[in-house]
C-alpha cells in the first residue's frame, strides 16, 4: 500500500495539499486501459484529434481562475503563473495548426523505376511524461500536446512538490470522453516516475542530471526510447560592442524570471574587461528595483523558491562563493519570511571557476559576473561545463554570431536572453549532460512520437535483376 505525500505550500511553508500514489499493480492497470484507448484514439483521424483537444482548451478557459489559483498555491507566484496559462493554451492552437502538414504522408517513385514507395508514420501507443516543479504546467504538457497528435496515448507523473494544478485539467478533460480515455494524470514521487517507465512505450522527462541518467539506464533496460531535458548552467557572454541597456535588461530578466528556476537561466555572465564595471553597476541598479512578491502575489516580481530543497543549495552556492573571495553586491541571503523561503536577485562579482556557483546549477535568482581578456577566453570559459542546454552573446550581430557557432550549446540568444522560453520554433539539441534525444521543438517536436515506416511496392510483374535465376 502506498502512503499519502504531504505538499508543502511554498509561500507559508505549511503542508496543505495530499496526493496518493496509485500502487504499481493499479498504474500498471491505468495504464494498460489507457494503451488500450490510444487504438480509438489513432482512428479518430488527425481531424477528430485537433478537435478534440481545441475541446479541452476551451474548457479549460472555462475554469481558468481555478486553474490559475492551483498554480498559484504551487509555486507562489501570479505573473508566471499567468504567463506559464497563456503558453499552454497558445501550444494547443500552435500545434493543431501544425500537425496536419507535419504529419502528412507521402508516396512517390523511386530509384529503382519498378518499385514505389509509401512513407508512413505510425506513433507510440502509450508515452510516459515525467515533468518537474518549476513550470508545472507548461513543462507537464509541452511534450503532451504533439504526443497526442501524433496519435498516441499519454500518462503525465508531475512533479509531487507541484501536483495542485492536476485537479483543474481532469476537471475540464472529464468533459471530453474521447480525449479522456487517452490522456491520464498519475500523482507521486520518484517511485511512481520508475513504476511508469516500466508500463510506457516511450518516456520524455525532464529534471536532473542525476535522475536523468536513471530514466535513461531504466529505459536503456525496457529498449524503449528517452527524451531527456536536464539541468543547465547557461551563460551569457558580453562583449565591448553590445548595448549595455540592453544586455543589462535581457540578462536580468533570463536569470531572475521565475525567481531563477528554469533550465534555461543564464546562470554565469562573462563580460569585457574594458566594459566590466559599467556593467556591472547597472546590472545591480536594475535588480535592486526588483521587489519581492511578499506578502501577496501582486507585490513585486520575485516569487518564493518553490522546492524547499532548492533553498539550501542556492545558500551552500552563495556561502561557498563567499568563502573563496565573491562579493555580494544586491541580495545574497535566504530569507524565511511567513514560512517561505525567498531570496532578492543577487549580484556577484570576484567569481571564479573554483565556486559552485561557477559551475553547478545554483536554479535561484543568482548572477555571477566575471571578466575576460579576449574572446577567446570568453568562449573558454563559456564551455568549460558539464552542461550544454543554451546560451546568450551580447554585441554586434556579425561578432555574436561568430561566438555563438563556437558555443557548445544547443540554443544561443543573440542580443537577448532565453529566447527559448518564449519561442519554441527553432529545433535544437541538449549538448553534454543537459539531456538526450530529439528536439522538443520545431518539427522535430512531434515527429519524435512517430516511428517511421517504409511500405514498398513492386509495380511491375517482371522478374527483379538481382533474383536468383531459377527459370527452367
Amino acid at each position: 500500500m502506498t502512503k499519502p505525500i504531504e505538499v508543502r505550500n511554498p509561500r507559508t511553508g505549511k503542508f496543505d495539499y495530499v496526493i496518493l500514489p496509485p500502487p504499481p499493480k493499479l498504474l500498471a492497470q491505468q495504464c494498460n486501459r489507457t494503451r488500450r484507448a490510444q487504438v480509438r484514439w489513432q482512428q479518430l483521424g488527425l481531424e477528430g484529434r485537433i478537435e478534440a483537444l481545441q475541446q479541452w482548451k476551451q474548457a479549460i478557459l472555462s475554469g481558468r481562475d481555478r486553474l490559475t489559483e492551483a498554480l498559484v498555491n504551487d509555486t507562489g507566484r501570479l505573473s508566471v503563473s499567468v504567463l506559464e496559462i497563456d503558453s499552454f493554451l497558445a501550444s494547443i492552437d500552435r500545434w493543431c495548426g501544425l500537425a496536419p502538414d507535419l504529419l502528412q504522408e507521402f508516396a512517390r517513385n523511386t530509384a529503382i523505376p519498378f518499385i514505389a514507395l509509401q512513407q508512413t508514420s505510425v506513433p507510440y501507443p502509450l508515452v510516459g511524461i515525467i515533468s518537474p516543479w518549476n513550470f508545472p504546467l507548461l513543462l507537464s504538457t509541452i511534450d503532451t500536446i504533439p504526443a497526442l497528435l501524433a496519435g498516441c496515448a499519454v500518462v503525465v507523473k508531475p512533479s509531487e512538490i507541484a501536483p495542485r494544478f492536476v485537479a483543474p485539467l481532469i476537471t475540464a478533460l472529464n468533459a471530453i470522453p474521447k480525449l479522456r480515455d487517452v490522456l491520464n494524470f498519475v500523482e507521486g514521487a520518484g517511485e511512481t516516475g520508475a513504476a511508469l517507465i516500466e508500463c510506457v512505450d516511450l518516456v520524455c522527462f525532464t529534471g536532473s542530471v542525476a535522475t536523468g541518467r536513471k530514466v535513461a539506464e531504466a529505459a536503456a533496460k525496457r529498449f524503449i526510447p528517452a527524451f531527456l531535458e536536464l539541468g543547465g548552467k547557461d551563460p551569457a557572454i558580453v562583449l565591448e560592442s553590445a548595448d549595455l541597456e540592453l544586455a543589462t535588461s535581457a540578462i536580468l530578466w533570463g536569470s531572475v524570471v521565475n525567481t531563477g528556476q528554469s533550465c534555461l537561466s543564464i546562470e554565469r555572465i562573462y563580460v569585457a574587461e574594458s566594459i566590466f564595471e559599467k556593467f556591472v553597476h547597472q546590472l545591480i541598479a536594475k535588480a535592486s528595483r526588483l521587489q519581492l512578491a511578499y506578502p501577496t502575489v501582486e507585490t513585486g516580481e520575485i516569487g518564493p523558491i518553490i522546492a524547499e530543497k532548492q533553498a539550501a543549495i542556492i545558500s551552500d552556492h552563495l556561502l561557498d562563493a563567499v568563502e573563496k573571495g565573491a562579493v555580494i553586491h544586491s541580495g545574497g541571503e535566504i530569507e524565511n519570511l511567513g514560512g517561505g523561503w525567498w531570496c532578492s536577485p543577487t549580484v556577484l562579482t570576484q567569481v571564479n571557476h573554483s565556486m559552485k556557483v561557477m559551475t553547478e546549477e545554483t536554479f535561484g535568482p543568482i548572477m555571477p559576473v566575471m571578466p575576460f581578456a579576449t574572446v577567446e577566453e570568453a568562449v573558454y570559459l563559456a564551455n568549460d561545463s558539464i552542461y550544454g542546454l543554451s546560451a546568450a552573446v551580447f554585441a554586434s550581430e556579425a561578432e555574436a554570431l561568430a561566438i555563438a557557432h563556437q558555443l557548445d550549446a544547443g540554443a544561443i540568444s543573440i542580443n537577448d536572453a532565453a529566447l527559448t522560453a518564449i519561442m519554441h520554433e527553432g529545433e535544437k539539441n541538449a549538448f553534454k549532460f543537459s539531456g538526450m534525444g530529439g528536439s522538443r521543438m520545431g518539427a522535430a517536436a512531434i515527429k519524435r512520437f512517430m516511428r517511421k515506416k517504409a511500405i514498398l511496392i513492386k509495380t511491375n510483374s517482371t522478374s527483379d535483376p538481382w533474383w536468383f535465376d531459377n527459370r527452367e
